[in-house]
């Protein structure tokens, strides 16, 4: 009985001991090991053994790039101005052993020395600077620290001012400023509308114009081609066909009550020669209508002198 119970006791020292010196690391870990209280080696990533009861896990280091955002801080700029600075940090652990032996909290050390360096660096900046400067503010940041972390086996990646607030005040008053801008802009650009408004009305004026009076001269130009050729045809035909007085008598007795339509068309004036042409027009009519075949018939009567309107002598 008492030898059961050694042997269970020994068994269970052993899986004890056996739990103790096994150790798996998980990947992107790292474990810094001690040896009786100083440092030994460091184990990374996989199957690992120690020596029960001499060798033991000082610290676990996670070997990822570590993002670290900073609580604002107060600065004061160049000019006196107090404005408030919100900061990410992206930081990454290069040699578990530094950054355990060679720095207590290398965090707060890191935030620390993240607000000294900004103050120092905005401190040498005005206002407008400040706001418009923000990769030269990250790259000198940058540059400080990894310089200073480079002992603490740490490596500063990256720095980003995550937000700059000005005072109120100040922000107020660049409110004010912006929309004053952009009061001027809209002025300007609706100031440039309404000039090319009136410039392509005015080129639309010129061109309708231009157009306008081209058309107007070629149609002028139509209308007398076609008077001319009107007259040419008409004279054409009067020299081509010869016609005698009764014929021209004719025409015109045809074309005088037109004329008479006229409201100011009272007296009309007949050339003797035209009289003779209607005397003998009417003789030709009537000794064609009451005289038997060969038979002359003389007109007689005053020659016609002057018709009015009513068509009276």
């Amino acid at each position: 009985m008492i030898a059961l119970v050694i042997i269970a006791a020994t068994a269970i020292v052993v899986l004890v001991a056996l739990s103790r010196a096994i150790r798996i690391v998980p990947q992107a870990r790292a474990y810094v090991i001690e040896r009786l209280g100083s440092y030994h080696r460091t184990l990374y990533g996989g199957f690992n053994t120690l020596v029960p009861g001499v060798e033991r896990v000082r610290s676990k280091v996670d070997l990822r790039e570590q993002v670290v955002s900073f609580a604002p801080q107060p600065v004061i700029t160049e000019d006196n101005l107090v404005v408030h600075i919100d900061t990410v940090l992206y930081f990454q652990v290069t040699d578990p052993r530094a950054a355990t032996y060679e720095i207590a909290n290398y965090l707060l050390a890191i935030e620390q020395l993240t607000v000294t360096t900004l103050r120092n660096v905005i401190g040498g900046m005005d206002l407008e600077r400040t706001l418009t400067s923000r990769e030269e503010i990250n790259g000198q940041l940058r540059g400080v620290l990894d310089e200073a972390t480079g002992k603490w086996g740490i490596r500063v990646n990256r720095v980003e001012l995550k937000a700059i607030d000005p005072p109120k005040s100040i922000i107020d008053a660049m409110e004010k400023q912006l929309r004053a801008e952009r009061d001027k802009r809209a002025a300007v650009l609706t100031a440039e509308g309404v000039r090319q408004s009136q410039i392509l009305t005015a080129e639309g004026a010129k061109q309708s114009a231009i157009l306008t009076a081209e058309g107007q001269a070629r149609a002028q130009v139509l209308l007398a081609d076609g008077q001319a050729k009107a007259i040419d045809t008409v004279f054409t035909a009067i020299h081509q066909g010869r016609p005698d007085p009764e014929l021209l008598a004719y025409q015109y007795l045809q074309v005088l009550p037109k004329i008479a339509e006229g409201s100011g068309s009272q007296v009309w004036m007949i050339p003797s020669e035209l009289t003779k042409a209607l005397e003998g027009f009417a003789s030709a009519f009537v000794s064609s209508t009451t005289t038997p075949a060969g038979v002359a018939h003389e007109p007689t009567g005053p020659p016609l002198a002057r018709v009015t309107a009513t068509g009276r002598p």
